[in-house]
């Protein structure tokens, strides 16, 4: 493994604070069953914090060496804590198949127009809100993405500074990135201009609220005390699949986030595989004393299956505009 990196001044709200750059290289398969040519695993991770240079570093070594062990997977990412000031990333400009991950941007525009209309999402619109992400309702989402628009969605794209996005005319496979992912996340966890609190509240109560069969990805090692927040898509397509997972995780004094998108796995189970080998890692180096609560995923009946049936009365009401 080869570690390189940088560090130059940065400002932030008036204040000079030091960027942080590390770059881990570690090879994508073993030395004994490298092939010629195998590309390497090089994750990014920068910090505005000096005091977790350390933690940087660690962050980008352990991220590329779990990733190397799954070299089927080609795999976007971006990661952020903002209690450390560390951000993370690999491959995260590059464009993935959504999959039932652009639920989330539905979910988002759906917010902001009705924000824009200064009223409260309809009843109709908060169950199949619930059902598109609790229980990743395909019909849902259909029904939910034809009543808003391509316009009405690019819309909260440009607002929301989501420039790498491509939507197509068939919601799952419009184009993501792990970059832009990320800015939605951040979008649904913190203060900002284009979601108000009630909807940010309202978004994560239905992201933590997704069935027992659809919570693997990123939550995999998510230590005791941390909520979570996730949604995943799966999809497969041109002979393998496509596994995504977004999440936002939050306690009483920080907030941080990962998007993982992924192509080419031979089977649904292997992408999950990489993206929790990862998550595991970033939950263990930001929560090093901290034992974990979830586990790996383990597949049984209704894994990864959407349940369309809401329980009685657990259909929230919408945020106020």
């Amino acid at each position: 493994m080869v570690r390189r990196g940088w560090c130059r001044p940065a400002r932030a709200a008036g204040v000079t604070l030091a960027a942080c750059a590390v770059f881990a290289v570690v090879p994508a398969l073993p030395a004994s069953a490298r092939r010629i040519g195998a590309p390497a695993i090089r994750v990014r991770c920068v910090t505005t914090k000096h005091r977790y240079d350390r933690l940087a570093v660690r962050l980008a070594h352990d991220i590329a060496a779990r990733l190397a062990r799954h070299p089927y997977s080609t795999v976007g990412m971006e990661t952020a804590d903002g209690h450390t000031g560390i951000t993370c990333t690999y491959h995260a400009a590059e464009h993935f198949i959504a999959a039932s991950v652009i639920k989330v941007t539905i979910l988002a525009a759906l917010l902001r127009r009705a924000q824009e209309q200064h009223r409260r999402l309809t009843a109709r619109e908060r169950r199949l809100a619930w059902l598109m992400i609790t229980q990743s309702d395909n019909a849902a989402a259909t029904d939910l993405w034809n009543e808003l628009g391509i316009p009405a969605i690019q819309h909260f794209l440009d607002l929301a500074g989501m420039r790498q996005t491509e939507l197509a005319y068939a919601w799952g496979l419009s184009l993501l990135t792990a970059h832009d992912e990320a800015i939605l996340l951040r979008l649904l966890s913190a203060r900002n201009p284009v979601l108000d609190k009630a909807s940010r509240v309202y978004a994560r109560y239905l992201m933590g609220h997704v069935i027992p069969g659809q919570r693997w990805g990123v939550p995999a090692g998510t230590p005791r005390g941390v909520d979570v927040h996730v949604k995943n898509g799966w999809l497969p397509w041109a002979g393998s699949w496509e596994i995504n997972s977004v999440g936002i995780f939050t306690t009483t004094h920080r907030v941080y986030l990962m998007a993982f998108l992924t192509h080419g796995n031979p089977t649904m189970a292997a992408g999950i595989a990489t993206i929790e080998a990862a998550a595991e890692v970033i939950h263990r180096d930001l929560h090093p004393h901290v034992p974990a609560a979830i586990g790996p995923s383990q597949p049984g009946p209704g894994w990864g299956v959407p349940d369309e049936r809401p329980p009685a009365g657990a259909v929230p009401p919408g945020p106020a505009a």
